[in-house]
């Protein structure tokens, strides 16, 4: 087991997946056994410029296929979009609820649904609206041997997260997947409150 810091590499086995070959590869946060887990795609050499999505986990859009966000559709895409290039890597956080955990998140949708906005909800249980954090990414790249990305995703503080790391963000593509009308006003929300970058089209 490779050891770096408070976060170990555990190991690698080829994923087949709808649309290709990935391998899965395995880590864990060793202070609170949190496992996280990279997929990867293709080939690439030191130096060139890999698309990666950042993930966090949303069990009830990524594997219910609940529309109250847009998580589920974002993470299709990112994988579609990594296999039409060719090569890329997707990390996948275990970061249920921008870091609350799956029950506390059943606890802030019951208060969106008594009228409060995704941000309001995570506040009034107690929370900071965004509780994530990316430093697992550091070792996940370095482990896949990748230092310059194509960033997809809309949230800003990604971007700025893996530049503090020393990961190069060469570009940002947009993922503007996954709007509909259960999750129009989240995403509203997610651009006004949390900085998120969408088309301001899909709002409307």
């Amino acid at each position: 087991m490779k050891q770096h810091q408070k976060y170990e590499f555990v190991s690698s086995a080829s994923l087949p997946t709808r649309w290709g070959q990935f391998t899965i590869h395995g880590f864990v946060e060793t202070a609170i056994q949190q496992e996280h887990v990279a997929l990867t795609f293709g080939q690439w050499k030191a130096g060139d410029v890999v698309p990666i999505r950042v993930h966090s986990e949303c069990l009830t859009g990524d594997a219910l296929f609940s529309t109250r966000c847009d998580c589920g559709a974002q993470l299709k895409k990112a994988m579609q979009n990594i296999v039409e290039h060719g090569s890329g890597v997707l990390l996948y956080l275990r970061q249920e609820g921008r870091g609350i955990g799956l029950l506390n998140k059943i606890r802030a949708y019951q208060l969106q649904d008594q009228g409060l906005d995704t941000v309001e909800a995570n506040e009034h249980l107690g929370f900071d609206a965004d509780l994530r954090e990316y430093d697992i990414c550091k070792i996940m790249l370095d482990t896949l041997n990748v230092q310059r990305v194509n960033l997809m995703t809309n949230n800003p503080k990604k971007r700025i997260a893996l530049e503090g790391m020393g990961i190069e963000v060469v570009s940002r593509t947009p993922i503007d997947h996954g709007v509909t009308d259960d999750n129009r006003n989240y995403i509203r929300t997610k651009t006004e409150k949390l900085g998120h970058e969408f088309d301001s089209h899909l709002l409307k």
